[in-house]
């Protein structure tokens, strides 16, 4: 560039130095919360219903749903339930990573603000189901409901 040529393309320096301070001030106000521990979530609304189910694979590539305490087969799903296979992968990774086997169940929770979480006691992770859309909430959502028709779950093979 030379001597004369025209500065109409650049900011001044004092600008410049402005942005990178507040870009910096940015940084260091988040780096300070998220090093804090504080919980900037919103609290959770209390448990207007909770379930615990077991999820067996079955020889034919579907999911067995299973209430714990009853030993009740709530629901068998099949190929058309990518978002629970997904959120089902994403929880036994955890525990996989740290060791730990798949018989304890997770725990479905209806809010009573209508929000659903999916969590897993035995890693302290947990889904927001309603961050995902009405449609995959509702995936779940219909395993809090009562199952029409009672039935025993039997031995199912898992899928390796």
């Amino acid at each position: 560039m030379s001597p004369t040529a025209p500065h109409g393309d650049t900011l001044p320096r004092g600008v410049l130095l402005s942005i990178g301070a507040l870009v910096l001030a940015t940084f260091v106000a988040v780096a300070a919360v998220r090093l804090s521990g504080i919980d900037v979530r919103e609290p959770d609304a209390a448990a207007a219903q909770t379930r615990e189910l077991r999820f067996e694979d079955r020889p034919d590539g579907g999911i067995t749903v299973i209430d714990d305490r009853s030993g009740q087969i709530v629901d068998t799903l099949h190929g058309e339930n990518g978002f629970v296979r997904g959120a089902l992968r994403a929880l036994a990774r955890e525990r996989k990573l740290r060791g730990l086997d798949h018989t304890q169940p997770f725990v479905l929770i209806g809010r009573v603000d209508g929000r659903l979480t999916l969590e897993d006691p035995a890693t302290g992770q947990r889904i927001d189901l309603e961050s995902f859309g009405p449609m995959h909430a509702g995936a779940f959502a219909r395993l809090l409901q009562p199952s029409s028709t009672p039935t025993t779950a039997g031995p199912t093979q898992p899928r390796n």
